[in-house]
């Protein structure tokens, strides 16, 4: 009996849907589309985006050139977190739709060609899960209670949590909790917002349920899984606080070693599946080589790389990522992932037009400058840039737009709990989750059909310009960019996954040139003036017109050359 037939009730009766694309590879060099299920398109006019609005639009996607597309939590969630609180995992959100629409989505999306990624958040839980209101409606060491880090207080009266860890949204880590009687009773263990409660990995109810889930979606036909919070299930139970500079594997509630079980024991159940379905890990670490040990061949298939995300529009920094990233991936045999941003990161287009362009949580602010026109130049050469690196592309939706950040968003508008955590410091999330932009001349551009509510967040005037309706008009536009960028690295044999190997020019430090194959080579000017581009018969495609047969600063060229230039 296969592992998904024990595991899952339903692999009896329902058959996986069919995959049309049979390549078992097709991850390595894969270009993934993410949707904020909220801001991408509002089929029923109630101004949040669902997945009818998704449907809908997946001609635009298959014309992008996307070969998955990645959800992020489509759940039923009390949205506490942008629905990262998921209160079940086998029904969907009812502002987005119905599991059946999900499903017909699934199917659909394999018709233009197009996989869809899931995402599970394994390491917690939302406060309203059917799991945690028995826990909290259990008694202290009840087995509702052992699923979660149920914990007495420390200190006279267990008035004190029962660790200092940080939180990843800032303030506590724990939350305690009332007894039936009125009076104060144990502490309850979340990494994130209270609302979201951190599952105990050592107790078998959970990773049970969760291969169930994986089962499940699976059975409905999903690609891959892609992982949030992946370093986070296992905590230590002695609950020590952190270490000052803890060494590899002894940090209490990161990257423990027991995790890779975990992690095998997906990927079993995930290869028991025909087709490839692949699993894909949001790693925050800084260590890349414990970062590539969760990419062995029978652990996870890819994950995040968030180092290149967050370095400055600098050559050397850049290429010192590229670097590391590739040489560290390599032993494991495991391709790069490439992304410029995703739900949770200041876009693109305004984070490179900043005076420090890179990025970091604790950095966001206020009222911080930025020169857009700038920062726009910038993402469209770094579009290029990432889309011609080895291995598979991550695309979140609105930068083919070359959309900045919303930062003047109202107020009592604001939802990211990273902003009310803050106490009104840090800006929040919102700001790259404001909704797309489709067609016409005024807000809300077409996000949902005429007469249909307020998008929940606002959409800026100066949108007008920025529409798909828009660009598609203009053949110099970052839609047509993007587009035809696609369409090469989907034809071009050089491109995707494969060898890479740098090029040396008289510009030195200011340009990073690179090979791919015998025939391509893409070439980048971080520096101040218009560069000479090496030898090569032609110009594929250029994210700037060039100046005199030269490359303008902050630009990117693809290059076809003869193999022996």
């Amino acid at each position: 009996m296969t592992v998904n037939e024990q595991s899952s009730p339903l692999a009896q009766t329902l058959a996986p849907a069919p995959l049309l694309l049979d390549d078992p590879d097709w991850w390595r060099s894969a270009v993934i589309y993410q949707i904020y299920p909220r801001s991408f398109a509002d089929g029923n006019g109630d101004g949040i985006g669902d997945l009818a609005g998704v449907r809908a639009h997946l001609d635009y996607l298959q014309q992008l050139g996307v070969d998955a597309i990645w959800f992020t939590p489509w759940y039923a969630s009390p949205l506490a977190d942008g629905g990262y609180d998921v209160a079940d995992y086998r029904r969907i959100h009812p502002a987005f739709g119905t599991l059946e629409e999900a499903e017909k989505l699934i199917e659909e999306a394999l018709e233009h060609g197009i996989r869809t990624i899931i995402d599970v958040v394994p390491n917690h839980i939302s406060d309203q899960h059917a799991w945690f209101q028995a826990a909290l409606a259990a008694a202290p060491g009840s087995p509702e209670r052992a699923r979660f880090w149920f914990h007495p207080g420390k200190g006279e009266n267990g008035d004190e949590p029962p660790t200092h860890w940080p939180n990843n949204f800032a303030g506590d880590t724990w939350t305690r909790t009332t007894n039936p009687d009125g009076t104060p009773g144990e502490w309850y263990l979340h990494l994130f917002t209270p609302e979201q409660p951190d599952v105990n990995w050592s107790n078998p109810d959970v990773p049970q349920e969760f291969l169930d889930v994986l089962s499940f979606w699976f059975d409905r036909g999903v690609g891959g899984i892609r992982i949030d919070s992946a370093a986070l299930l296992v905590k230590d139970p002695a609950l020590p606080e952190v270490p000052e500079n803890p060494g590899p594997g002894e940090h209490p509630n990161t990257d423990r070693d027991e995790l890779h079980d975990v992690y095998r024991s997906w990927r079993a159940l995930a290869d028991s599946y025909p087709g490839t379905r692949v699993l894909v890990g949001e790693l925050w670490l800084p260590d890349i080589d414990r970062f590539t040990a969760y990419l062995r061949p029978d652990e996870l298939h890819t994950a995040f790389n968030f180092d290149f995300m967050a370095r400055p529009w600098d050559a050397g920094e850049l290429r010192a990522s590229i670097e590391q990233t590739l040489t560290a991936h390599a032993p494991v045999g495991a391709p790069s992932t490439w992304v410029l941003s995703n739900h949770d990161v200041t876009r693109p287009v305004t984070r490179y037009g900043r005076e420090d362009s890179s990025f970091a949580f604790a950095k966001k602010r206020f009222g911080t400058p930025v020169d857009v026109e700038l920062g726009r130049r910038r993402a469209r050469a770094a579009a290029l840039l990432t889309a011609a690196l080895p291995g598979s592309l991550y695309v979140y939706q609105g930068d083919e737009l070359g959309l900045p950040e919303v930062e003047d968003l109202p107020l009592d508008r604001l939802e990211d709990p990273m902003h009310f955590r803050s106490g009104g410091v840090d800006p929040g999330r919102d700001g790259c989750r404001v909704p797309l932009p489709w067609a016409g001349a005024v807000a809300p551009f077409g996000f949902g059909p005429a007469g249909a509510a307020e998008p929940w967040l606002p959409q800026p005037a100066a949108w007008a310009g920025l529409t798909v309706e828009a660009q598609e008009a203009d053949p110099d536009s970052t839609l047509n960019l993007y587009r035809a960028a696609l369409a090469l690295r989907r034809s071009d044999p050089d491109l995707g996954d494969g060898p890479f190997a740098w090029v040396e020019t008289a510009a030195g430090d200011e340009l990073l040139a690179f090979r791919r194959g015998d025939g391509f080579v893409s070439v980048t000017n971080l520096g101040r003036h218009p560069l000479t581009l090496p030898a090569h018969d032609e110009v594929l495609l250029a994210s700037s017109p060039l100046i005199g047969g030269q490359l303008p600063p902050d630009s990117t060229a693809w290059l076809r050359i003869n193999s022996q230039n």
